[in-house]
């Protein structure tokens, strides 16, 4: 039945992106599935969005649909098989696109679909901007660790499991076997990094997996560097990070130049030499300096300037996720599992996206006669409490403009709640990246009891929750954008709902102020909107 849920999705989804024909390369990462299109125009975005089970789509280098965790790994195998089954049955070209309604739309109320637009329009804006060269390297360093994600979350739960089962004094046979199964993959995760890392840069992934677990390898501990020994492990991911690129440019130097006849023999042996030799003699220390600088900068920001490192990092994340640099934090998170056991940032950042759900409730309330943004809402509320923020920012706070600031001023508050705490000593945090919100508990660390981190990390979520409703509920909103916003009702609302239904002008205590950008506000509804859209808010 599963099964069948998942193929019908997936037969949804394939005729509204152009056909398989359409379909060039078909990756998911925890929450969305990413497609590689030939033509862009050929995807019925409108009609995608509606399909039951698609939370929201994202424009970046790849068209993501967002289908959220779980789901998406489910529904991808579906959609590359209906791919190949419909190119080896019918390899016809795609269908046209469907062409606009022709004539001017007739003056009508800004509804949910027309938010959403907006929204896609910043995204594009954004993606234009962003495709510069230390973003377009920052996500080829995200490719490298996103695929590692899953296996984190599995060992990180296993070991929450264990710690737990071991504090209890429960199954004394079987915790040294959670325990290895909780360890096994970070013992060995430089390999993986560097496999990945090679693959990305465009070497030969084995090649750099092999220059990679010298890092990790037990004998490393009986070489001597700098008057001191080193010890397996150190450099960690960074200098298997570093190890890989290497590798990758001494394979291409060799590939240009060793001649064919003795390629094979050659170039893995020169590749795995001078890298290897390299990262043994230089890497190895410089990576392991750096990532103990990392775990001390951020213990040292916590316990002295906790609740304001909060605040900043809570506040300011998705305006970094809208300008493409949260992908710099991948490593750095990594590197903080991998030497203290958890990262103590991600609790903080995930504030962010519970300021999302306080600002879309806010909005739920004050836009009661906004039947069809409401909707989109409720469809969007759950993913939003399970840590899927990308249906409310891109449908909701995003395209309206100041609710997406009052959403940022949330989740400061909920980081600035845990950052006090790190200053007290208690310090929050995970033991894999990729969940956030509600998704988070499972996977909660530190160094106090399980219960006090569970405390803390939810009264770090219902503080996020509160302010961001109340920011946005009192300043989220000018008079004009709820008289433009508040005036959708459709057949779909009862004549209840509509008595229930506030007054369009603004409550006394709502400020005037100018319309941020990417709001509705200052234009009349049913006025065509400018012909370039505004700015994103974060930018």
């Amino acid at each position: 039945m599963a099964e069948n849920k998942n193929r019908a999705l997936a037969a949804a989804i394939l005729p509204l992106v152009g056909g398989a024909a359409n379909v060039t390369t078909v990756v998911h990462c925890m929450t969305r599935l990413r497609l590689g299109l030939a033509d862009r125009s050929l995807v019925q975005d409108e009609a995608l969005k509606a399909v039951p089970g698609v939370m929201g789509v994202v424009e970046d280098d790849t068209y993501q649909i967002v289908l959220g965790p779980g789901t998406v790994a489910r529904v991808t195998p579906e959609f590359e098989a209906l791919v190949e089954e419909e190119r080896a049955a019918a390899p016809a070209p795609a269908a046209q696109p469907v062409p606009a309604t022709a004539g001017a739309p007739e003056p009508h109320p800004v509804t949910a679909e027309e938010l959403a637009a907006r929204g896609a329009e910043i995204k594009a804006e954004r993606k234009a901007r962003n495709a510069t060269p230390l973003k377009l390297f920052l996500r080829r360093i995200a490719n490298i660790f996103v695929p590692l994600i899953p296996a984190l979350i599995g060992c990180g739960i296993i070991a929450g499991v264990n710690g737990l089962l071991t504090n209890l004094g429960w199954a004394p046979g079987v915790t040294p076997a959670l325990g290895a199964l909780a360890s096994g993959f970070m013992a060995l995760i430089a390999v993986f990094v560097g496999y990945n890392t090679a693959k990305e840069f465009g070497g030969t992934p084995i090649l750099g997996g092999a220059v990679a677990s010298i890092i990790v390898f037990p004998g490393i501990g009986d070489v001597e560097v700098f008057g001191s020994k080193l010890s397996p492990g150190q450099g960690g991911v960074l200098g298997a990070l570093g190890a890989a690129v290497l590798a990758v440019y001494v394979e291409r130097w060799c590939r240009r130049w060793v001649p064919e006849a003795v390629d094979v023999l050659v170039t893995p042996t020169v590749t795995v030499l001078v890298s290897g030799l390299v990262t043994v003699f230089g890497l190895m220390f410089v990576a392991g300096q750096i990532a103990s600088g990392i775990g001390t900068g951020a213990d040292w920001l916590l316990e002295n300037t906790g609740a304001f490192a909060g605040f900043v990092l809570g506040g300011l994340f998705l305006p970094l996720v809208m300008l493409g640099l949260h992908q710099a934090l991948i490593p750095i998170h990594t590197t903080l599992i991998e030497s203290q056991g958890y990262t103590a940032l991600l609790p903080i950042l995930a504030m962010a996206g519970a300021g999302q759900v306080g600002c879309a409730v806010a909005v739920y309330l004050r836009l009661r006669r906004n039947a069809s943004l409401r909707r989109t809402i409720r469809s969007a509320m759950p993913a939003g409490i399970l840590g899927v923020g990308e249906p409310l920012i891109y449908g909701v706070s995003l395209p309206l403009g100041r609710p997406f600031i009052t959403a940022c001023v949330g989740g400061a508050a909920g980081g600035a709640f845990i950052g006090a705490f790190s200053m007290l000593g208690d310090t929050v945090g995970s033991t894999a990246i990729g969940p956030s919100g509600w998704a988070l508990f499972p996977l909660l660390a530190g160094n106090q009891s399980l219960g006090l981190l569970i405390a803390v990390y939810g009264g770090g979520l219902l503080t996020g929750y509160l302010v961001g409703f109340l920011a946005t509920y009192f300043f989220g909103f000018s008079k004009q954008m709820l008289t433009d916003l508040n005036a959708d009702v459709d057949a779909g609302e009862s004549g209840e709902a509509r008595a229930e239904a506030e007054p369009t002008d603004a409550a006394p205590d709502s400020p005037e102020a100018p319309d941020a950008p990417g709001t509705p506000g200052g234009r009349r509804p049913g006025t065509p909107p400018a012909p370039a859209p505004a700015p994103a808010p974060s930018s």
